[in-house]
């Protein structure tokens, strides 16, 4: 029988073989799937998706998104020019820019601004750059650039210490439009507004003082007039040299001066080494700051350099597109306001109705109503009383707070019935107050619609009963919510 031949080498064939236990030296066979190649392969490639997605969402590698709009990207940017004139003069600016729009210009931030337990400088203007006299004699002037002998330094002593302020800095700007050494004013003079753009009543003409539907404004711009006209025919004349005389060869030339003193004055106290003064100041780009009666900006002279800061208040959050502002004048009416700047503001705290009834209402009771707090001088809205947001408080019912008469006796507490029919009867009084204007509210805001192209000193008069008649109205309304609040 044949036999069959294996491989010897094989050790299956031999019957007498035994394989090796596995001992330290010798590790057991590894056995290798192919299916967990393909798993780990679709792993890897669900990673690198995840990736992917992760980084696309990643801000870095996001396009950056459009900018949000805001009511300062609705204006034109100042001219390149505008900061180039005064940059070259150490004038300097951070994170704020100008910005022109039918009004005139007006500062606004250039990006978000988080508040700061110190006040934090957004402006620098050196003094070279102003235009400043001394309040009080004898005059100074920094920098001083009337040279010995000129013929307008008597034009500006002949002026009365007490009263005559803005003559004497409207001599001292025409002046310096005129100056050859350094051309800075004539620069800085086009970005000012002309006469066909100033708001102020000294360039209003008879059916603009008409419109303002005020006698006693009308009657007091008719002598202001009257004064600045007088001083320029005083000290115009035809015999003057001519130095002085092309300064201003027409009335209208000196009477935009003034109106430029009035409305972009600041008075200060400043340092200038040892030498401590009041001084009136026209301050190029500080002088484009809006009025606001809830400001988020201030001046403060920085002495040890001469330069005069604009900083925000301490505490102040600034978005991007805010508006910058200061507080011109603090405890003025309207008619101050548009006597001196040409504008009025329909929710200025400190405005009056004089009431000439006897009724009164419970001051504490009307304080708490509308969650009024601080002293008479201070009163402020705190809206932390308030359980809802209440847009009804503003201004006009802080000076309603003030100008209303009110009663206060001690502990005794107010009678409900008394107290309605007083605020009744001061209702009915500023009713009658409505009745003596020849329009309405509603009638001047149908007028300013319909004529766009008013002329500015016009359309500020129209502005200025319009916000005396919705002052009174507000009293009105403020007089109603007090009867449905008062505490029984």
């Amino acid at each position: 029988m044949p036999l069959s031949v294996l491989h010897p080498s094989s050790p299956y064939c031999n019957f007498n073989y035994h394989p090796p236990k596995p001992n330290a030296y010798h590790s057991p066979p590894i056995s290798v799937c192919k299916c967990r190649f393909r798993s780990l392969r679709v792993a890897a490639a669900a990673a690198l998706v995840a990736n992917e997605d992760t980084a696309s969402t990643f801000p870095l590698f996001q396009p950056p998104s459009p900018p949000q709009p805001t009511p300062a990207s609705q204006l034109e940017p100042a001219d390149p020019d505008f900061y180039k004139i005064g940059y070259v003069r150490s004038m300097r600016a951070y994170g704020i820019e100008f910005r022109e729009g039918p009004d005139g210009f007006g500062v606004y931030a250039s990006k978000d601004i988080e508040p700061l337990r110190r006040a934090r400088v957004i402006m620098e203007i050196p003094l070279e750059l102003m235009l400043t006299i001394s309040q009080k004699l004898p005059w100074m002037f920094f920098p001083d650039i009337i040279p010995v002998g000129h013929p307008i330094f008597d034009i500006i002593n002949s002026t009365n210490p007490e009263t005559d302020w803005d003559l004497r800095l409207a001599c001292l700007l025409l002046y310096a439009f005129d100056c050859e050494e350094d051309n800075f004013w004539q620069l800085y003079g086009d970005f000012l507004p002309s006469a066909d753009e100033c708001t102020s009543l000294l360039l209003a003409t008879e059916e603009d003082l008409l419109e303002l539907q005020d006698q006693e404004l009308a009657t007091a711009m008719r002598e202001q007039q009257k004064r600045a006209l007088e001083f320029w025919e005083k000290n115009w004349h035809s015999a003057v040299p001519l130095k002085v005389k092309r300064l201003a060869r027409e009335p209208e030339r000196f009477m935009w001066a003034l109106s430029m003193a009035q409305s972009r004055c600041i008075n200060k106290q400043i340092r200038i080494g040892a030498l401590v003064q009041d001084a009136n100041m026209l301050v190029p780009y500080a002088d484009m700051l809006n009025h606001s009666f809830q400001p988020n900006c201030f001046f403060h002279w920085r002495f040890k350099d001469r330069m005069l800061e604009v900083m925000i208040n301490a505490g102040e959050r600034i978005r991007k597109g805010d508006e910058m502002t200061v507080n011109y004048m603090n405890g003025r009416m309207n008619n101050f306001f548009m006597q001196r700047y040409g504008f009025s503001s329909q929710v200025n705290p400190w405005d009056v109705i004089q009431f000439s009834g006897g009724a009164r209402v419970h001051l504490d009771s009307f304080l708490s109503v509308f969650n009024i707090s601080g002293l008479p001088e201070d009163y402020y809205h705190n809206s932390k009383l308030s359980y809802d947001e209440d847009s009804f408080v503003d201004g006009a019912v802080i000076a309603a707070a003030r100008t209303l008469p009110t009663w206060s006796d001690g502990d005794i507490p107010p009678i409900p019935s008394m107290e309605r029919k007083a605020a009744k009867e001061l209702q009915e009084e500023c009713q009658q107050m409505l009745a003596e204007f020849p329009t309405t509210a509603g009638q001047d805001q149908q007028i300013l619609e319909s004529r766009p192209e008013a002329r500015r000193s016009l359309e500020a008069a129209i502005k200025y009963r319009l916000h005396r008649k919705l002052f009174i109205e507000k009293v009105i309304q403020a007089l109603d919510i007090y009867q449905e609040r008062i505490l029984f």
